[in-house]
């Protein structure tokens, strides 16, 4: 997380900063490291630290900050876009740095996470760490549960050999096929280019950045839901429903299209 905030920081500072093509580049590939890092880190964080009754809800509020961080930066581009001098885009860009600083001194003050610290052997910091956490020293249950699945973790020989065979199928293909499945959907493409697709239907610069703005809030308040439901209904009926919705709509544009064209 560290690793990523730092990328996210000087990746802003080129950025805002640019006065040639190839610092935008840079910037951009930067950007795109510290999303690597943070992405794969802090949800697994979060997993490892949360209580298991709350897990669910504590890991959407990462894609929480996800979506209210696209609403925001699509207000700000709003606002931005009205500078007389046309270097609105250098403030868009370079507010990045703004959570970049916040992941780094957040990132400072966490401990490691309980399952790093037991796979190293410091069982006893990894035990205070999670009295810590919970609040409470009564965590012997808990601890045994993540020092038992620790060391199972260990006991499994070529581990990457045995996600290949058959009893393991299903989830290793599923890993891949949802995330694969839903980048197809074209979510990102909204995301990133919605003022640029929403002008090519006809709206006017400012209507463009409004719809995205509108788009966004939608984004962040979706994941309220989520947040409120995951733990009760759980994870399977959300997929299922969301989905659903996604099929439906996508379904829709196209019906649009077709008989518009």
């Amino acid at each position: 997380m560290l690793s990523g905030g730092f990328l996210f920081l000087v990746g802003a500072g080129f950025n805002a900063f640019a006065q040639k093509v190839w610092m935008l580049i840079v910037g951009r590939m930067l950007l795109g490291f510290g999303i690597g890092c943070a992405n794969q880190s802090a949800p697994i964080y979060v997993s490892e630290v949360a209580p298991y009754k709350y897990r669910g809800a504590l890991n959407m509020m990462f894609q929480l900050a996800i979506t209210i961080g696209i609403f925001v930066t699509n207000v700000l581009n709003y606002f931005f876009a009205k500078m007389k001098n046309g270097e609105g885009w250098h403030y868009s860009l370079g507010f990045a740095a703004v959570p970049a600083v916040m992941i780094v001194i957040g990132a400072i003050f966490l401990s490691d996470s309980l399952s790093s610290l037991i796979e190293r052997g410091k069982d006893e910091k990894a035990k205070q760490e999670l009295i810590k956490i919970r609040g409470t020293s009564d965590v012997e249950e808990e601890f045994k549960d993540l020092v038992e699945a620790s060391q199972s973790s260990a006991a499994v020989n070529h581990s990457w050999a045995t996600l290949l065979k058959r009893h393991y199928r299903p989830q290793f293909v599923m890993a891949i096929a949802i995330p694969f499945f839903q980048q197809l959907t074209g979510m990102n493409v909204i995301t990133f280019y919605a003022p640029v697709l929403f002008r090519t239907i006809g709206f006017g610069s400012n209507a463009s950045l409004m719809s995205s703005m509108i788009t966004g809030g939608f984004n962040a308040l979706a994941t309220f839901v989520s947040i409120f439901t995951v733990d009760k209904v759980g994870r399977r009926k959300l997929f299922l429903e969301g989905s659903a919705q996604m099929f439906i709509c996508q379904v829709h544009f196209l019906l649009i299209y077709i008989f518009n064209y």
